[in-house]
């Protein structure tokens, strides 16, 4: 009886074992996945205009893929008016656009490097 009680505890720690191990690999898959799909959905663009009593910026833009949206110029709103101090016309961008409430925002927004 004691050798049956061993081969099962053993049994039971080999796979509680790999299983961590697999966890750890997925986890690092994930978070490596993260981070490039982060990268990934960022829109390359141009400042063209900025105008700040408004709190928008014009872009030049490759395709903004998380709206199905072609590449063109147009403008985008901030919810953050602070943001366009940072810009001057000319300068290339990395930004992410979403729609909400009617309009279309740059949501993140930073210098291209």
């Amino acid at each position: 009886m004691s050798i049956i009680k061993f081969l099962a505890l053993s049994i039971f720690t080999a796979a509680a074992f790999h299983t961590a191990i697999a966890a750890d690999h997925s986890m690092s898959a994930t978070a490596s996945a993260s981070a490039n799909s982060t990268n990934s959905d960022m829109t390359d663009g141009e400042v063209k205009k900025i105008d700040k009593s408004a709190n928008k910026i014009t872009l030049k833009h490759g395709d903004i893929k998380n709206l199905d949206m072609p590449g063109m110029t147009m403008v985008f709103r901030l919810k953050d008016p602070a943001v366009l101090d940072t810009f001057k016309v000319g300068d290339k961008v990395k930004f992410k656009a979403e729609k909400a409430d009617g309009a279309i925002f740059a949501t993140e927004i930073q210098v291209a490097k």
